[in-house]
């Protein structure tokens, strides 16, 4: 919790540092064939159902958020240092997202520099794999695929942006995986001995 404290407290100096660097425009083809359109309600309603789901699973079964928590640090953390390295401009036609929920933790203005990889689609494909009953994950696998398909519609992000997401987010939940069984292991074996 206190790591997941430090990057909530760093992201508003995170975001405005990389606002203010002129990076490259990538060639996208797909974008090129998208005319765009506002998501941004679908977007959040897709984010924000997800994280609610999530939420109400934890009681159920706390592993969930231990999980959970070490994985979406260590994604967070693999972004940002990808964005540090990969400095991009926004694609042509975005249309900002509006979101009054993370605005309000990451300023008035909208954030377009946070591009490799898309933390959207790495948030709910990563709910999609802490959850574990047949319909959470069928809605929340449906969601990032819409989320993907929106934001591209959006021109939010880069055609990579989003395909790299899951890779990303699934190599990190994994590693999160061992970590958290390693750590239980250690906690049963401390029991043990007492």
């Amino acid at each position: 919790m206190a790591v997941f404290a430090g990057i909530l407290v760093s992201l508003p100096f995170f975001f405005d540092a990389i606002e203010d660097r002129n990076g490259h425009v990538l060639s996208d083809f797909i974008l090129e064939k998208i005319p765009a359109h506002n998501f941004s309600v679908a977007v959040f309603f897709l984010i924000w159902s997800s994280c609610l789901l999530l939420v109400v699973r934890i009681p159920g079964d706390p592993m969930i958020l231990l999980i959970t928590l070490w994985a979406y640090n260590g994604v967070t953390l693999l972004r940002m240092a990808c964005i540090g390295l990969i400095s991009l401009n926004p694609p042509a036609g975005l249309i900002p997202l509006a979101d009054p929920i993370t605005n309000q933790f990451y300023g008035s203005h909208y954030i377009t520099h946070d591009l490799f990889f898309s933390g959207h689609t790495t948030t709910v494909f990563l709910v999609y794999l802490c959850l574990k009953k047949k319909w959470d994950r069928m809605y929340t696998l449906l969601a990032s695929v819409l989320l993907g398909i929106f934001l591209l519609v959006q021109h939010v992000h880069y055609t990579i942006d989003v395909l790299a997401a899951p890779v990303f987010t699934y190599a990190v939940y994994r590693l999160a995986l061992i970590f958290t069984n390693k750590e239980n292991a250690l906690i049963e074996l401390s029991r043990q001995q007492i």
